[in-house]
């Protein structure tokens, strides 16, 4: 049984391809997710899978060697239509799915579960799922995990788009102040004299009323001769409103920092769960607010702590809390086990956030994607590393208050 499209199918797939992903190279960072949630729900294949006008592409996969299959056989053009978790225990007994090629053959299709990959605007792009060859059933934690492990893949995405955006905005706001500074330069230079005697003559013209046809043909002769000066004049104004525009830049307001962090630990506790780590949750104190855009800030702050998950080892231990250091701070601690096994946390960190992270191939790209969004927000990345202690994360922003005087300051300036 093929799907039906989405209402919103037309708006959906210009989100999808607004994130420029599909038919992108692999990454680790998805590849990642994947086999986390292959080994979470025990299956031998796991998909992040983005549906296409006619087929559904693999931006990772494990368990298969497809790139991408038709979207007329696909489970995951099914799963799109809702906003939850797509289980089909087995698919020889789902009148949708039962003649489906892929499940109508030996060893083929049996179970799926899908959880699809919502944007933040409310569009499903594709699915994270697993499947088997053979009927089973999945607890709730492990729904739970899946749940999560999406929200994670599409916050990747979102992030990356978002961190082109910011750079495209930096370019933008640069070539702005070089405009206004060759503005200046043309006003105050060739155009001063004729654009004086053009006021002159507006003046006198408004005043008495009468042409008065000797300063006149001055100013047609000023004009004249600066009528390219004039033209760049235009160019310029112009230059300068395009660059100032556009709306892939954050969207800042003053947030507690506290109640993001509280957000993004319970985004990431069932993943955590499925690797028996334990999470303190310690960011339970006073309001701390900062400003910033709370979205994509939640999103950093969660790819941070799923990064901790991540090189953690089974068994581990996580200690997540806010304070006030030289302003307000998040801090991750990712503790030493009692045996001696340590985290593999550090060099990810240090390397994908800290040392030249654009010239770090693969497993680190979404940290430094995070650190260019924690940039914008003029947070400071601090990191330490102790045998018996652990690694310990610092991300410290500037005061609200702070924050809204720079900004009045630049405006000021401007």
């Amino acid at each position: 049984m093929q799907a039906p499209q989405p209402d919103n199918e037309t708006d959906r797939l210009a989100a999808l391809y607004a994130l420029d992903i599909l038919d992108s190279a692999p990454e680790q960072d998805f590849d990642d997710i994947v086999q986390l949630a292959s080994n979470v729900c025990g299956t031998p294949m796991s998909l992040v899978t983005l549906v296409d006008t006619d087929r559904q592409w693999f931006k990772a996969r494990v368990g298969t060697d497809f790139t991408e299959t038709s979207r007329d056989l696909s489970f995951c053009a099914h799963a799109i239509l809702g906003r939850d978790l797509l289980v089909v225990p087995d698919a020889t007994k789902d009148a949708r799915f039962a003649d489906n090629p892929w499940v109508d053959t030996e060893g083929g299709i049996r179970f799926y579960a899908g959880a699809p990959l919502v944007t933040t605007e409310g569009y499903a792009l594709g699915t994270l799922c697993v499947i088997d060859n053979e009927p089973r059933k999945v607890d709730i934690e492990q729904l739970q995990a899946l749940r999560a492990l999406a929200r994670q893949v599409t916050s990747q995405m979102e992030l990356r788009r978002h961190a082109i955006a910011l750079a495209n905005t930096t370019a933008r706001l640069q070539e702005l102040e070089r405009r206004k500074d060759d503005l200046a330069e043309l006003i105050g230079g060739d155009l001063r004299a004729p654009l004086r005697l053009m006021s002159t003559y507006l003046e006198k013209l408004g005043t008495t009323g009468y042409h008065d046809a000797e300063l006149a043909e001055l100013v047609g002769r000023a004009t004249a001769g600066h009528i390219r000066g004039f033209l760049d004049l235009l160019h310029h104004l112009n230059s300068m409103a395009d660059a100032g525009s556009g709306s892939e830049s954050l969207h800042m307001r003053q947030v507690d920092l506290t109640r993001v962090t509280q957000r993004a630990v319970e985004a990431v506790r069932p993943i955590a769960a499925s690797k028996q780590i334990w999470i303190l949750n310690q960011a339970g104190g006073p309001a701390l607010p900062i400003i910033a855009d709370p979205v994509r800030l939640e999103q950093v702050i969660t790819h941070l702590l799923f990064a901790a998950v991540k090189y953690t080892p089974i068994g581990g231990r996580m200690r997540v809390g806010t304070e006030i250091e030289s302003g307000p701070t998040i801090r991750v601690d990712d503790m030493d086990l009692p045996d001696g096994m340590r985290p593999e946390l550090f060099p990810h960190l240090y390397y994908g956030t800290m040392a030249h992270p654009s010239e770090v191939p693969g497993p680190d790209r979404g940290l430094a994607v995070a650190k260019k969004i924690l940039d914008a927000h003029h947070a400071t990345v601090a990191l330490a590393d102790r045998p018996g202690d652990g690694t310990s994360l610092h991300v410290v922003f500037p005061f609200a208050q702070a924050a809204v005087a720079d900004e009045v300051a630049q405006l000021i300036a401007a």
